[in-house]
């Protein structure tokens, strides 16, 4: 098995995914993460458990990076032998602060990554007050998505940690390409209004897989509304499970 790949075990899923994190010093956005067993308690909770097993990797793209993996704030990216400009994007952008506007420097950032990944795609800028948007451009830019929307979670959390690192202003940075981010808020919904129905009808509470900060919200939003259901968040760090529940008749 390639040195990069883990198999490892634990009481649930989640615990299995913790011990993914800690043995590479890596938090979930930037890891491959395969469910191998989901595990099960066994009668009365003891004779014939099994444990939850996953198969952990190393996004691709993070096989070129090189960082303290002890310290997620001090990420660097290790490049193949590259000529060296003073006006390189990624030390540009991390090191000077020079009154260049966040928008820029995140522009930069993302350009940086791709140039050592070896692509070259146009990048588009769409700002507010407290949000910046980067949008990928060209053909084949769909790569950058990755199973689940992971390596594109993963670019947008370096971009996020690199242009927010030293300046006193902060901005929210949201990549995307192709339309995914919208296409995945409809798919999410579409979900929602599925397993809320089911709660409904069954008057049980439906558990929706683990996900990120952003996709939870657009779950919680969907069916806030529908005074039938109440939806809450499940576990610890980025990724948690959403329950679903039928609402307590009065």
């Amino acid at each position: 098995m390639d040195r990069k790949t883990l198999d490892l075990e634990g009481k649930t899923i989640d615990e299995a995914i913790e011990k993914a994190c800690k043995e590479f010093g890596l938090p979930r956005e930037r890891l491959n993460i395969e469910i191998v067993s989901e595990g099960s308690s066994g009668f009365l909770g003891i004779i014939g458990s099994k444990k939850a097993c996953i198969r952990a990797s190393v996004m691709s793209f993070d096989l070129a990076m090189e960082g303290d993996r002890d310290n997620e704030h001090e990420q660097k990216i290790e490049t193949q032998p590259v000529p060296q400009t003073a006006s390189d994007p990624m030390e540009a952008t991390v090191a000077d602060d020079n009154g260049e506007s966040l928008a820029v420097k995140a522009k930069e950032v993302l350009h940086g990554i791709l140039q050592r990944m070896g692509l070259d795609f146009p990048v588009n800028i769409d700002e507010t007050h407290d949000t910046i948007n980067l949008r990928i451009e060209g053909d084949g830019s769909g790569l950058l998505i990755g199973k689940g929307g992971q390596t594109l979670d993963a670019l947008q959390y370096i971009i996020n940690k690199a242009t927010n690192k030293n300046g006193k202003e902060r901005k929210r940075i949201i990549l995307d390409t192709e339309d995914y981010r919208m296409r995945r808020e409809k798919t999410l919904i579409a979900l929602a209004e599925k397993l809320g129905q089911k709660a409904k009808r069954t008057r049980k509470p439906v558990t929706v897989n683990p996900m990120n900060a952003h996709d939870r919200r657009i779950i919680h939003l969907a069916l806030q509304d529908d005074k039938q259901l109440m939806t809450k968040s499940r576990g610890e760090g980025n990724y948690r499970k959403i329950i679903i529940l039928p609402a307590k008749k009065n």
